[in-house]
């Protein structure tokens, strides 16, 4: 696993979080949040096709594709995902910026809605990540995209999806039985993972050890996004938690990982990318994994969306899927 953190002396929680306070880290949360409701700016793009169903009847089930102002493709592809602690968010969204910087770069990019905790409980969401893949994969040709190069990227809630999809791509448990172009796979050459939560029975416990006051709240509790996604408090859905931790699919044919998170996230602990970032290592290796712990950062906004950050991740992401 390649590691870059500022003053990284170990992956031990306790190291990489001393020193953080959580009155100033819920300050700056606040004010990187209260954009998330902004609008996507998108007029820059030429060729795009908007809210495309990609199977299913709900009207949460579209898609938007961004194709490139230049170049003759097949262009590999990046399935942006929404985040909104699975309660909220849209495709349309000021957070699906980052993602859509790559029709600049060579990428076309699907940025995805999927049904929410209040229209439908897990797998739904999933499901619906997988039957986008699925849908881009089956009209390749119509909109000139290479099947073979798709990379999944998501925030927060977003991010959770996208590392699922990324270990889940062959197991076909949180599939849809009743979906369209189900002859395709759903499996993907690469995963953008942004501070999105994995084992959501360990995050109270996590905040506990950290010493960051958790903005949300009692992560167990049933109004909790955990427990809302679930359809129940995390302690009566513990079964369909294990189901809906992307660790619990890993396996030596996952795609390659780029997992990063803030060391003062009081949203989401950063011991759950770190944990995750060591089991994928141990079974994908080193080479295919890589992690970034940004010092002092929340939940979103700077470092994530410097200039110097999306240029390392659009390289990452060259080096997988061109």
């Amino acid at each position: 696993m390649k590691i870059s953190a500022t003053a990284l002396l170990s992956l031990s929680l306790a190291a990489l979080l001393a020193g953080c306070s959580p009155d100033p880290v819920d300050d700056v949360a606040v004010e990187a949040s209260e954009t998330s409701n902004e609008a996507l700016d998108a007029s820059f793009v030429e060729n795009t096709h908007l809210d495309v169903a990609y199977g299913g009847p709900w009207e949460t089930q579209k898609l938007d594709l961004y194709l490139p102002n230049e170049g003759e493709g097949p262009f590999p592809v990046i399935v942006a995902i929404h985040g909104g602690g699975f309660m909220e968010g849209d495709k349309t969204g000021k957070d699906m910026e980052p993602m859509l910087e790559g029709v600049d770069r060579g990428y076309a990019v699907a940025a995805v809605n999927y049904r929410l905790s209040g229209e439908a409980l897990f797998p739904a969401a999933i499901s619906d990540v997988k039957a986008a893949i699925r849908y881009v994969k089956a009209n390749a040709e119509e909109y000139n995209l290479n099947p073979d190069k798709i990379a999944v990227w998501g925030s927060s809630a977003g991010g959770h999806l996208a590392a699922l999809a990324g270990t889940s791509g062959d197991d076909d448990t949180l599939e849809s039985k009743n979906t369209a172009n189900a002859s395709y796979s759903s499996d993907v050459q690469a995963v953008v993972d942004w501070y999105g939560q994995i084992d959501f029975l360990k995050i109270d416990e996590q905040f506990e050890e950290s010493g960051i006051a958790p903005k949300i709240g009692d992560r167990s509790a049933a109004d909790s996004p955990e427990s809302k996604f679930l359809g129940g408090s995390l302690a009566d859905k513990a079964e369909a938690a294990e189901k809906a931790n992307p660790e619990t699919y890993i396996t030596e044919n996952d795609p390659a990982f780029l997992i990063q998170h803030g060391s003062a996230d009081p949203n989401v602990p950063v011991q759950q990318s770190i944990d995750f970032a060591e089991e994928l290592t141990k079974t994908i290796g080193e080479d295919k994994v890589e992690f970034n712990l940004f010092e002092d950062a929340v939940h979103g906004g700077e470092p994530f969306q410097s200039d110097d950050n999306l240029d390392a991740v659009f390289a990452f992401l060259d080096r997988f899927l061109k």
